[in-house]
């Protein structure tokens, strides 16, 4: 007798793109109860993703030439020569490579693996998830290039903060026998085994190469259009439905408590680095303050899903609990650098 029976609902379910499915059930939703505006919600997103377009075009050409011809050997030099050195380096690359927590989790469980020191990796892991090439484009045509180069900023030194706090403290109960005895090197976003030796600048030479900058073109551009539109349908909502007075009394005001709040408050509401920018730009617009939005952008971009998976599936947790000790600390000195400077 042939098997007619139905796939099994969980597998289904990991089939759907969530982001695409929250996107239709929210239009939905508006479409059901206030009609009036789902044309107006419709209207606002398509019209910030062609505002948008230029830089996402720009960020998906830019991380796919990266990919294709094979930069990534280049983060190994950040772990090259004295310790001070390395840090120095990794919060660097960490805050301007185009590679994802997920991508970087193979290379940096191997340096673990071959001795090197922990103060580097934590600067590295700090960093990256803050900031890279498509996300400065798209936090500077949306919140402006003075937030996106603060916020470049920022990354590389929450970096130095935690790299050099972890080599003066490596010795301590906290970092002595940092890493799980079984290392889970899994990925959220299909990692895949970089090309190896020097980089190919020229990589349209190769077939493979050229294999490589389209499908993470492709990729990265499919990511981007999914969590903007649904950010932007997010942000037009917020604008609609959430007082501001209600905002700017909780996250407005020029004190330390909404920097505070603005970084607690981040690591929960955070979808990712891309989809924030709007969110900020409509709790900006809405009365947060300058500074709270920074710690926002800074707390969330470390603690969210993927980069938290990165350092958890690789260290201990009395370790992992000093990688988030690093961010919420580091954001919220963002917050009063920035509140100061805005």
């Amino acid at each position: 007798m042939a098997d007619i029976s139905l796939p099994a609902p969980r597998a289904l379910w990991n089939r759907i793109d969530k982001a695409w499915l929250a996107l239709v059930l929210i239009l939905v939703a508006v479409a059901l109860l206030d009609r009036a505006q789902f044309v107006p919600t419709v209207l606002f997103t398509t019209g910030a993703l062609a505002n948008t377009a230029p830089f996402i075009l720009f960020a998906v050409l830019a991380v796919a030439y990266m990919k294709a011809t094979g930069a990534e050997t280049l983060l190994a030099k950040a772990f090259e020569g004295r310790q001070a050195r390395m840090i120095l380096l990794a919060a660097l690359l960490g805050g301007l490579s185009p590679f994802c927590s997920c991508e970087v989790i193979p290379f940096i469980a191997a340096m673990l693996a071959l001795g090197a020191p922990l103060g580097a990796v934590m600067a590295f892991w700090l960093a990256s998830p803050l900031m890279d090439p498509a996300m400065f484009l798209i936090t500077s045509g949306t919140l402006g290039w003075d937030f996106a180069i603060a916020k470049t900023f920022a990354a590389v030194g929450i970096g130095l903060f935690g790299g050099f706090a972890t080599m003066l403290a490596a010795r301590s109960v906290v970092f002595a026998d940092p890493l799980r005895e079984k290392p889970q090197v899994g990925g959220c976003c299909g990692v895949k085994k970089p090309f190896e030796g020097r980089p190919q600048w020229r990589f349209w030479q190769e077939a493979p190469r050229r294999d490589a900058f389209r499908a993470s073109a492709l990729e990265n551009g499919a990511f981007l259009l999914k969590w903007l539109a649904l950010a932007y349908v997010i942000e037009a909502l917020m604008l609609e439905y959430i007082p501001a007075d209600a905002v700017a009394g909780v996250l407005g005001g020029n004190g330390i408590m909404p920097i505070i709040l603005g970084a607690f408050v981040g690591a929960p509401a955070y979808l990712n680095g891309y989809a924030a920018v709007p969110l900020v730009d409509a709790l900006l617009a809405q009365g947060m303050s300058d500074g709270a939005a920074m710690s926002f952008v800074i707390a969330g971009g470390v603690s969210c899903i993927p980069a938290a998976i990165a350092v958890w599936a690789l260290v201990k947790p009395r370790v992992f609990a000093a990688y988030l000790g690093f961010a919420v600390i580091g954001a919220v000195l963002a917050g009063l650098a920035w509140q100061t400077m805005a």
